[in-house]
C-alpha cells in the first residue's frame, strides 16, 4: 500500500510550472505581468529561436532588493498581497508568487536587479532541478532584467510538444501586442533573433492611443471602428468595436480587458454577440478593443492559474451594462455616423442640408392596420392587409409605394449644390432595378435598396412592438414541462423575468414546469424549448433574450416581406426619400441579415480606377 508523503520542492514547482507555463509566451506573460505592477513604464523584450532558446524581459520598474532576489525564485513568495483582505481586492496583475519559481524549475534562469537606496545591482542564477541559488554583485540601473535561456532542457517531454519557432513566435507576438493594448503609458519593444518587430511610443491620448491601436490590429481596423464611452454606476466600458460591416471569418481580433487585464470570459463574450446579433451576418465574428473597469472587490480575478478567466460578484448586472452599451453604440451608427467620423472637417457641415431634406415626404412606411395573425403578411406588392385592432400585441404591416399618391413623389425644390453636400446625397438613377446610384460630397453612393428597405421595416416593427411591450396568450391548454430540480428552482426565482417575456410559468412539481401562457407573437412556436432555452440562459449568464430574439427573427420575416422589391422601378422622389429614412434609422448600414446596405466610393478611389491623375 502506497503510504502519503509530501512532494519535494522542486517536484512541486515542476507542477506548477506546468500550470502556468505552457509555452515561450507563457514566461513572457508572467515577466511583462511583474514589471507592469513594479511600475515600469518602458519594456524591452528579446527573444531568440521563438523563445525558447532565450526570452529576456528589462524594465525600468522599481527593481528588486538584494535582501529578497532569493526569496524571489520561491514558490508562494509575492509583494502584491499579505492578507485575505488583500486578496478580495487584487488590484495588480500577478499576484500568486509562482511565477518565477515556475520559470526557474524548466529554464536556466539569471535574475538582475537593483532597487532605489542600494549601491549597486544584484545577480542570481538557478538551474532549472538544482534549483541552488548564486548571488552575486552586477551593475544595472535601478528596475529589473529577467533572462530565461533553453527552456524546458530539464523536461524533454514537455520541450517535444512545442511548435515550430514561427509558431511559438507567434503566440509570443501576441502576448505583447495584447500586454501594449492593455498599458498605453509603457513603451514596449520586441526583438526577435535580433530583428526589430515592434516599437511602441507611450500613447497619453486618444490619437495616439488610436495609433497604437491601428499598429497591433492594422489600420484597417481603426478605419472601420468607432469610438465610444460608456459609464453607469461603480462602471465603464470604452474603447474601439469594428463596424458590423468590418466583421471576421474568425475571433482573432476581440481584445477585452477587465481592470487592464485581458480575459477570455464566456459572460462577456455572450453579451457581445447579443449586442451585434442584428447586424452581423450569419457565422461571422465582431472586431473590439473593449476595456471594462469597476471596483476590483466586484471581480474574482484568481479564478484561475492562468488569471486570463475572472467571476464577477453581480453578473448579470455586468452583462446588461455590456449589452446596453454596445447596443446603443450599434444603434447609432447611421450614414450621419460613418459620415462625421471618417469626412474631412471642410465638408462635415451639413446640418442645414440635412434639416431641409427631412421635408421630403418619407417613403410612406408609417404603420396604417393591425393583423391578428402576423404570419399572413401578403406577398403581393399593390395589397394592403388590414384588419380591425382588437387585439394588444399584435403586428402591423405597411402600405406599398405604388400606394402613394401622386402629391407626395413631387421632388421638392432643393438646389442641387445642397443636395449633394447630404450625407447619402441625392439619388441619380435605379440600377437594374436593385442598385441607387447617388452622388453627395465625397463622390459615389451605392445602395442596395431592398436591404435598405429592408432595415428600415424592421427597426419600425421593433418600435411598434417596444410601444405595446411583449403581450401574452393564456393557452387553453397548459403544456407541462419535466425539468431538473436546479432548472426548476431558477424558474421559480425569475417568475419577475419570465413575466417580461410574456410568459407565465408555475412550478408544479420539484422537477416539472406548467406553461400557462406565451407570448402572443409566438404563439405557434415551440414554446417547450423556448423555455429551456431560456432557463439554460439564465443558469449560465443570469439573464435572457431567447424570447426576444425570436420575436425579433418573426418580424424580420415580415420585414423582408413588406420591403421593396428588386426589379421595382422607383422614381427619383421615392430613392431621395429611402435616402432620407436610411440617414434616420438606427442600424441602417446593414440589413436585418447583417449584409451591407450602402458603399462609399470617394472620388480618390474613382481616381485610381481610371488613373487619373498618375
Amino acid at each position: 500500500m502506497l503510504r502519503i508523503h509530501q512532494l519535494s520542492p522542486r517536484l512541486a514547482n515542476q507542477i506548477a510550472a506546468g500550470e502556468v507555463v505552457e509555452r515561450p509566451a507563457s514566461v513572457v506573460k508572467e515577466l511583462l505581468e511583474n514589471a507592469i505592477d513594479a511600475g515600469a513604464d518602458k519594456l524591452e523584450i528579446d527573444v531568440d529561436s521563438g523563445g525558447v532558446k532565450l526570452i529576456r524581459v528589462r524594465d525600468n520598474g522599481r527593481g528588486i532588493l538584494k535582501a529578497d532576489l532569493s526569496l524571489a525564485l520561491s514558490r508562494h513568495a509575492t509583494s502584491k498581497i499579505a492578507t485575505i483582505d488583500d486578496l478580495e481586492a487584487v488590484s495588480s496583475l500577478g499576484f500568486r508568487g509562482e511565477a518565477l519559481a515556475s520559470i526557474s524549475a524548466i529554464s536556466r534562469l539569471t535574475l538582475t536587479a537593483n532597487s532605489a537606496g542600494q549601491d549597486s545591482g544584484w545577480q542570481i542564477h538557478a538551474q532549472g532541478r538544482d534549483m541552488e541559488v548564486q548571488l552575486q554583485p552586477a551593475p544595472h540601473p535601478i528596475g529589473c532584467t529577467v533572462e530565461a535561456r533553453d527552456l524546458f532542457f530539464n523536461t524533454p517531454a514537455r520541450r517535444k510538444f512545442l511548435r515550430t519557432e514561427k509558431t511559438e513566435f507567434g503566440h509570443l507576438e501576441e502576448v505583447v501586442k495584447r500586454m501594449a493594448l492593455s498599458s498605453f503609458a509603457i513603451a514596449f519593444t520586441l526583438k526577435h533573433n535580433q530583428k526589430l518587430i515592434h516599437s511602441l511610443r507611450p500613447a497619453l491620448d486618444q490619437a495616439s492611443q488610436e495609433k497604437r491601436v491601428a499598429g497591433v490590429c492594422g489600420p484597417a481596423f481603426m478605419e472601420q471602428a468607432l469610438f465610444l464611452d460608456m459609464k453607469a454606476p461603480g462602471l465603464r466600458l470604452w474603447g474601439w468595436i469594428g463596424l458590423p460591416t468590418f466583421s471576421r471569418s474568425q475571433s482573432d481580433l476581440q481584445y477585452f480587458f477587465v481592470n487592464s487585464r485581458i480575459v477570455r470570459d464566456r459572460l462577456v463574450s455572450h453579451a457581445v454577440r447579443q449586442s451585434y446579433r442584428d447586424v452581423l451576418y450569419h457565422g461571422r465574428h465582431a472586431a473590439f478593443v473593449l476595456y471594462l473597469e469597476l471596483d476590483s472587490t466586484t471581480v474574482d480575478v484568481n479564478v484561475h492559474p492562468s488569471k486570463n478567466e475572472v467571476r464577477f460578484r453581480d453578473s448579470r448586472l455586468v452583462h446588461d451594462f455590456i449589452f446596453r452599451s454596445l447596443h446603443r453604440a450599434l444603434a447609432e451608427i447611421k450614414p450621419v455616423t460613418r459620415h462625421n467620423q471618417h469626412t474631412p472637417d471642410n465638408v462635415q457641415n451639413s446640418d442645414q442640408a440635412v434639416h431641409k431634406f427631412t421635408r421630403q415626404s418619407q417613403i410612406t412606411l408609417a404603420a396604417t392596420t393591425v393583423v391578428n395573425n402576423p404570419n399572413q403578411v401578403s406577398n403581393d406588392p399593390h395589397q394592403t392587409v388590414a384588419s380591425k385592432p382588437d387585439t394588444v400585441g399584435q403586428m402591423c404591416t405597411y402600405t406599398d409605394l405604388h400606394n402613394l399618391p401622386s402629391s407626395e413623389l413631387q421632388k421638392p425644390h432643393i438646389h442641387e449644390s445642397e443636395v449633394a453636400s447630404s450625407l447619402l446625397g441625392y439619388a441619380l438613377a435605379q440600377l437594374h432595378g436593385v442598385y441607387i446610384v447617388a452622388e453627395n460630397n465625397q463622390g459615389l453612393v451605392l445602395v442596395d435598396m431592398h436591404a435598405a428597405h429592408e432595415r428600415i421595416v424592421y427597426e419600425r416593427l421593433k418600435r411598434a412592438l417596444a410601444d405595446q411591450g411583449i403581450q401574452s396568450q393564456r393557452l387553453l391548454l397548459p403544456v407541462s414541462l419535466a425539468v431538473s430540480v436546479r432548472e426548476a428552482e431558477h424558474a421559480e426565482q425569475n417568475q419577475s423575468l419570465f413575466n417580461e417575456l410574456g410568459l407565465v410559468i408555475d412550478r408544479s412539481g420539484s422537477e416539472s414546469l406548467t406553461i400557462r401562457e406565451v407570448p402572443t407573437v409566438l404563439q405557434h412556436a415551440d414554446v417547450a424549448q423556448l423555455v429551456r432555452d431560456v432557463l439554460a440562459d439564465i443558469i449560465t449568464y443570469g439573464t435572457s433574450d431567447k424570447l426576444r430574439a425570436a420575436c425579433n427573427e418573426l418580424l424580420s420575416t415580415m420585414a423582408c416581406h413588406g420591403s421593396v422589391r428588386a426589379n421595382r422601378q422607383l422614381t427619383l422622389a421615392e430613392m431621395n426619400a429611402l435616402l432620407r429614412d436610411m440617414e434616420q434609422t438606427e442600424r441602417s448600414g446593414q440589413c436585418n441579415h447583417g449584409r451591407p446596405t450602402w458603399t462609399q466610393l470617394s472620388m480618390n478611389q474613382l481616381d485610381k480606377l481610371f488613373m487619373r491623375g498618375q
